[in-house]
Formats: C-alpha cells, structure tokens, sequence
C-alpha cells in the first residue's frame, strides 16, 4: 500500500515572489493522472490508411516537439495547421513557465527560493506532476526523487555552467542534506506545496516532458483530432484506434555520443503503440567530462553521485506519459538488477538495454515483449 500526503493537513500561508506574469488563460487541462528524461524515439510511419497525417514541430522546454494528427471527415477549422501549431506553442509555454528550473520567474523556482515551510498555493498542475513524483518516489523507495535539484546543481546540470571539478564528499554530504521526497508535502485541493526545510528545491524534469506531451495529447483530442501522436523529445503519447508505429533508437556508443547527428539511427525495436505512451531513459546523450571521466546527468538521491551501472538505456510503456517518463528515469537509478525486479513485480511494459563492454544486450519484460518487435539490425538478446 502506498501511502500518500494527507490532504486535510492544514497550515499557514506562504506567499510565492510575483512573477510579473498574468494568470493563464489558455488550454484549460483536465484532472487526470500525470506524469522523463530522454535517449531518443523515432516514428516511423503513421497508422494505416490512405490518409497521410498532419505534420507539426517546434522547439520547447529546451528540446523539440511533434505532433500529427488526422483531419476528421469532414476538415474541422479548429485543426487548422496554423491555429493548432499556436495553441500547442501556448499549452508549452505555460507549462515551462510553471515548471522550467531555468527561469527564475517560473513557479517552480519561485518555490524552490522561497524560505517559508508553510502551505504554498500553487496551480493544479503543479500539484499534480508532485503528487505523481511522491507516489513513483514511495513505489521505488527513494530512488526517484524530484528534490534532488540541489545535487543537480552541484554536478553542473542545472542552469549554471557546467563544473571543471568533482564535487568533494563534504559537498555532496552538504547537498543531500537538502534532499527527500518525504520533506516535499503536496495537498491536491486547494492545490498547494509545502516544504519542512527552508533550503528544499525541486526539480521535476524527469516529468515535466512527460506531462507536456499528455497534455497535447488532451489539447488535440479536444481540438477534434483523436487520432494523434504527440512527443516532447524522448516522451511520446498515442491516442485513437489507429496504431502507431514508433522506434526506440539504439543508445550510441560512448565513444561516439555527441558525434553521430549525421549518421542514420539503429533501430533497438519497433513498437505499434495505440492510446499508450513510450518513455526512453539514459545518460548516453546527456553528460558531462571532469579530468576525462564521464558523468551522467541522472544523479542517484540516495547516493548523491551521478549513475554509474551497465544501463545504456531504460523505455518504458504506460498509459500516462507522465508516468512512464518518471519510470524511466526510476528504473535507470535502480539499475539493471533492482530495476528489473521492480519493473516485474509493478508488471511494467519496459525494454532494459545494457552495456557490457561493446555489446548492447536487450532485456525486455513479458509486458514489453508482447508490444515489440525487434528492430532491424542484429542485436544480441537475453
């Protein structure tokens, strides 16, 4: 049994900075189960039919999406190309403005800066992306966290520049003490945060894209287009009855990570997905090098240092692209052992790829295994 904040605790107020900014007007989100970090994923091909699907994509919340979708017979004027890219470019900019740790006006680091450990109204979605982080943090006791945004910092992975020095152990001691979900307290109604120490900083990157790319999933269903696939970088939701074919690309080798934008993407598997999200997880193209020894971007809370096992990569397959992003990026903490015990016990749908020396050895749980096929080239499996 999982057990969760209680939301008739009650307390005093606190007030977050003003923003300067004017309250959202925009797509309104419905309540619904929430909310990763990213190796890559590759669609393939639409669903099945004469009809080719519109095509979008932009930039936001510091990396590129996607959306397609099929025009309903006949055309609604609300999928208009232009109009839809315009709300899609308005749903992401809010929600950066809610959840982005690299704009001091976002509400996010309002939060994170201010010192009160009383109530703090905050809005629903919000609330809802900490609600979903605490339950994953509770189901994997521990090793995921969203309040280890000051161990983020202190490896260099937050919005300051990157660090020319390991950090010592009496830093990382000083950083920890300031993480644990336990001290991250959320109320869903009226929604609100609450921390038990001054110095508590979140960060909920590892659901934020996640939750973004549910919420264009919600914003084209109600445009009128439910048949659709919406990504945010390595987070991608499907919606409709036809299927999509989706790829997990094969993480690069770390000799070559950062150097391979020309060469064509191996295939890991291919994947028809309908009404479920995929989330890809992994350090392979999100590190950094201090005195020629590598570092992941993914830091292990109860540990304070970066990851360091045999997982290239961790994909996983929910309802809820929230939360598959925020599996993802649990299970690559756990590693290739606890993950995967955990992965079976919880029954998730998740493809483990691990390094073992040069060889990518796949390991795909029976959930998985009945969604995927492998992906073209030859690849040794387990």
């Amino acid at each position: 049994m999982i057990a969760h904040p209680d939301p008739a605790r009650s307390g005093g107020a606190c007030r977050l900075p003003y923003s300067g900014r004017r309250p959202y007007r925009g797509h309104r989100r419905p309540s619904t189960s929430p909310l990763t970090w990213l190796v890559a994923l590759t669609v393939v091909t639409s669903a099945c039919g004469a009809a080719e699907p519109v095509a979008l994509a932009g930039r936001a919340m510091g990396t590129t999406w996607s959306v397609k979708f099929f025009q309903p017979a006949p055309s609604s004027p609300a999928l208009d190309p232009t109009l839809v890219t315009a709300r899609v470019t308005a749903t992401l900019e809010h929600l950066e403005s809610v959840f982005s740790t690299y704009r001091s006006t976002s509400e996010l680091s309002r939060f994170n800066t201010a010192t009160s450990t009383d109530w703090c109204p905050v809005s629903p979605e919000l609330a809802q992306v900490a609600w979903e982080s605490r339950r994953i943090s509770e189901t994997t006791s521990g090793a995921f966290d969203a309040t280890v945004d000051s161990l983020v910092r202190l490896w260099g992975f937050g919005p300051q520049r990157r660090i020319t020095l390991v950090p010592t152990a009496s830093e990382i001691n000083a950083a920890r003490a300031f993480v644990g979900y336990q001290r991250l307290e959320v109320r869903p109604s009226p929604p609100a945060l609450r921390k038990s120490i001054p110095e508590l900083s979140a960060d909920f990157s590892s659901l934020a894209k996640g939750f973004a790319a549910d919420a264009l999933s919600e914003l084209l269903t109600a445009l009128g287009a439910p048949d659709h696939l919406a990504q945010i970088g390595g987070d991608l939701k499907t919606s409709g009855a036809r299927p999509w074919r989706t790829a997990i690309e094969q993480p690069p080798s770390p000799d070559l990570a950062g150097h391979t934008a020309a060469l064509a993407p191996a295939l890991a598997r291919i994947i028809s997905l309908s009404g479920r999200a995929l989330s890809t997880s992994g350090n392979a193209r999100n590190f950094t090098t201090i005195a020629g020894q590598r570092y992941g971007h993914i830091i292990d809370p109860r540990t304070g240092h970066p990851i360091a096992n045999a997982l290239a990569s961790v994909s996983v397959i929910h309802e809820a692209c929230a939360t598959s992003s925020a599996l993802a990026t649990a299970l690559c903490v756990l590693g290739p052992d606890a993950g995967w015990a955990l992965a079976i016990r919880e029954h998730l749908a998740c493809l483990f790829i691990l390094r073992e020396g040069s060889v990518l050895t796949h390991r795909a749980t029976p959930e998985f295994a009945r969604i995927a096929t492998p992906g073209p080239a030859p690849l040794k499996s387990r």
